[in-house]
């Protein structure tokens, strides 16, 4: 646990990355058959894909605005291509300014299909920018750089009772440990907090960060109340109760255990970006995809996401690192699995022992090895706010 440094992506606006890639995005679903040619044609760019950009609410444009910026901004993308229709609500500007606020100097390239005149002029079009930005990028070299610089996302999904008594455990000794060395770590899900708010409360480095994550989990609970429904109807889970969790409140204590022990600093809306060092609480629905993704678009860099059952899921622009405290799990879904906790369950180790094995491998993950997730092809790659209150 002496190491201080990774070797990491140093971006000009003062971030570091952990990969290097080249975004091409269509900048409505409009234009997605042509931004999906380009990522295919041009080996090595990833495809971040968007159902929305036109025709929304002012206030769902500026949420999608800020999910897309963020995960754009996100110190892991060298370099970014987005291709739009021309006749959308969300035009170049707003793209190119909520880019640049985030992450200042980025380059982003804009082009459109009324404006290039077709599908086969805008991908020829497209695949000649994008191969300019690959060359810049492949010029890019890790360096060493302050683990202190890593933001890690904190997620658990198809949860059993080894993810709250050991996987999460094992977790929240890492965030501690990042954050003891001037790193960041972000816990979301809003609802599965319910229950605990009391205790996240008495975490806050003030009493007013305190009550805004008390109020904050307030207001989930209370806002399926006035559709007219209680969110212990739907969470947990069928399969976490087939799985032995019995209440909300029960998995919400376990839940929290992955965020540690240290003074919140900060609690952020969805999709905005996080500007403290220490814990910060993000408010997302507990749906998996969309709370990872907001914790993406927030600035992190990558994400431990601890889970009981098991399950596939990563994101195109930052590795999902896959936790579980289940042993039979581990050996059942082994391809999808990154990490076994389970010794400390059997007492053949302490939790601190598991965290310090735990933390290498976040470390090794920073610094270049695939996760399951990326070996499989499994990251989602576009977004949804639609179900906030999941």
């Amino acid at each position: 646990m002496d190491k201080t440094t990774f070797m990491g992506y140093k971006r000009p606006y003062g971030r570091v990355g952990i990969r290097n890639h080249v975004v091409v995005m269509p900048g409505v679903n409009c234009a997605e058959i042509a931004a999906r040619r380009i990522a295919e044609s041009c080996k090595g760019s990833t495809l971040l894909t968007n159902p929305y950009g036109c025709v929304q609410s002012q206030g769902d444009t500026q949420i999608t605005l800020k999910i897309l910026a963020g995960l754009l901004a996100n110190p892991n993308v060298h370099s970014v291509l987005i291709v739009g229709l021309g006749c959308e609500t969300m035009q170049k500007d707003m793209y190119l300014n909520a880019v640049e606020e985030r992450s200042p100097g980025k380059r982003v390239e804009y082009i459109t299909i009324q404006q290039c005149g077709g599908i086969g002029r805008t991908v020829a079009k497209g695949i000649s920018i994008v191969q300019e930005l690959l060359a810049e990028a492949e010029k890019c070299r890790r360096e060493p750089c302050p683990i202190g610089e890593l933001m890690l996302g904190l997620e658990c999904g198809g949860s059993d009772p080894t993810s709250g008594i050991c996987a999460n455990v094992a977790l929240g000794i890492v965030s501690d440990r990042l954050v003891d060395m001037g790193g960041s770590s972000v816990i979301s899900e809003t609802s599965e907090a319910i229950g605990a708010e009391h205790i996240l409360k008495a975490r806050g480095a003030t009493p007013e960060i305190g009550q805004k994550i008390y109020d904050t989990i307030k207001w989930k609970d209370d806002a399926y109340r006035e559709m007219g429904e209680d969110i212990r109807n739907s969470n947990p889970t069928p399969g976490n109760i087939r799985s032995g969790l019995t209440t909300l409140e029960e998995k919400s204590l376990g839940c929290i255990n992955k965020s540690g022990t240290r003074p919140f600093t900060g609690c952020y809306a969805y999709g905005e970006m996080i500007t403290t060092r220490g814990p910060a609480f993000l408010e997302t629905g507990a749906y998996d995809p969309l709370s990872t993704i907001g914790e993406l678009a927030s600035g992190c860099q990558t994400v431990a996401f601890t889970t009981g059952m098991g399950n596939p899921m990563g994101c195109a622009v930052g590795p999902v690192i896959k936790i579980t405290g289940n042993h039979q799990t581990y050996e059942w879904m082994n391809d999808l699995l990154d990490f076994d906790c389970s010794a400390s369950l059997r007492g053949e180790k302490s939790h601190a022992q598991v965290a310090d094995e735990l933390f290498d491998l976040i470390i090794d993950v920073c610094e270049g090895k695939l996760t399951k997730a990326e070996i499989n092809g499994s990251d989602i790659n576009t977004i949804d706010h639609y179900n906030m209150l999941c």
